[in-house]
């Protein structure tokens, strides 16, 4: 099982991050160690004092696939659930002065946070995440860079897309800390999906 992830792919969130609009796919890996099963809670690890939350929607491949044409690429998907793509900020911050790759921020056990898996249903989805039962993100796929199939086409031309496979298409502005004691749930439009803890 590959963990792709795209960054920056919500103009509020880079521009909130300070960060340039890319003008194609921002994409990075997580090990499968990162994944964290729906129910899990989320320990926050040692080695970093500033662990951000990032909610997004989450794709699950359904085909095996590459090379994949974006009016083909919505037969490569049937379900979607909301995941925390979660980071060390602090070590991200340091590796990028460094000009060093930002794996061991974003890849560490753990750091991919995913809930239930729901069938699909028709475009436009509207998502959110509550932290301790305020809202902190909402998004919209209408507000994406590059939609879904924008993403599952460009994926596929340097990676072949397996069954099982997770794509996190990126995350609205919203993001923020995490403090152990912290309860984030996750909605796709009105249906809860995840619930997870800070332990």
């Amino acid at each position: 099982m590959k963990i792709i992830c795209i960054g920056r792919n919500y103009i509020n969130h880079a521009k909130e991050l300070n960060n340039p609009i890319p003008d194609e796919p921002l994409i990075f890996l997580k090990p499968d160690s990162a994944f964290l099963a729906p129910g899990k809670p989320f320990f926050y690890p040692n080695f970093s004092k500033d662990i951000h939350y990032e909610g997004e929607l989450v794709l699950k491949i359904s085909r095996n696939g590459r090379h994949i044409e974006p009016r083909f690429a919505h037969k490569y998907f049937e379900e979607v659930s909301i995941g925390i793509d979660f980071t060390a900020r602090d070590l991200q911050k340091k590796l990028k002065q460094k000009s060093w790759p930002w794996e061991l921020a974003k890849g560490f056990d753990g750091a991919a946070a995913l809930g239930q898996f729901i069938p699909k249903s028709a475009l436009p989805i509207t998502y959110s995440l509550r932290k301790n039962g305020k809202e902190v993100q909402m998004g919209n796929t209408q507000d994406m860079i590059f939609s879904f199939d924008a993403i599952i086409a460009y994926v596929s031309q340097f990676f072949t897309l397996k069954m099982g496979d997770l794509i996190f298409t990126g995350t609205p502005a919203g993001v923020g800390s995490i403090a152990i004691g912290d309860r984030f749930e996750g909605f796709i439009g009105e249906q809860q999906v995840l619930d997870l803890k800070i332990l």
